[in-house]
């Protein structure tokens, strides 16, 4: 991989390629969780590649590339969210033509919709703690907190988390 990396550095778009393709699936799933459509995960990670190409000269150690490439990720996610909230709907009655769901449908509590209640650097320690495996030190690195930061917003997320699920009652004490 380190040699692939260099051959990056250098120009080499086919290894650049290679490199991207092995760590896709998971940039994938790390925007996903922040944008939450299939579509604009793709524009996420589309958008990571372009500014990880221009780029992967900067990084340092070859050893981090993947960490490199999932701070990317969520800058471009976190960007791609700010776009979205200053678009303003116009006019109202498009929505009938749109379709918009029944107001009496039952809503489910999930994970995803729990996560949504957090804030954006809460959410991103619980995913890269809890979806990445990554360790405490490496979501120091790449968040750029202090170890001890991480560590007490990720248990006051947590804590969040339990008291959200026991007022919906999918949490048992």
């Amino acid at each position: 991989m380190k040699r692939l990396i260099q051959k990056a550095q250098r120009g080499n778009d086919q290894a650049f390629l290679k490199i991207f393709h092995h760590y896709e699936a998971d940039l994938y799933r790390m925007a996903y969780v922040y944008v939450k459509n299939p579509d604009d995960a793709l524009d996420v990670v589309q958008e990571t590649a372009y500014q990880a190409f221009k780029k992967i000269g900067t990084l340092r150690e070859p050893d981090y590339v993947k960490t490199w490439l999932v701070k990317i990720t969520i800058n471009c996610a976190l960007n791609l969210m700010k776009q979205r909230q200053k678009v303003i709907q116009l006019k109202s009655e498009f929505d009938e033509t749109i379709g918009v769901e029944e107001q009496d449908v039952a809503l489910t509590l999930t994970l995803a919709d729990v996560l949504d209640n957090l804030y954006e650097e809460e959410r991103s320690i619980i995913v890269l703690k809890y979806y990445q495996d990554y360790t405490f030190q490496q979501i120091s690195d790449l968040l750029e907190l202090p170890i001890g930061t991480v560590k007490s917003t990720l248990y006051r997320a947590v804590e969040k988390l339990r008291n959200e699920l026991k007022e919906a009652d999918y949490y048992g004490s």
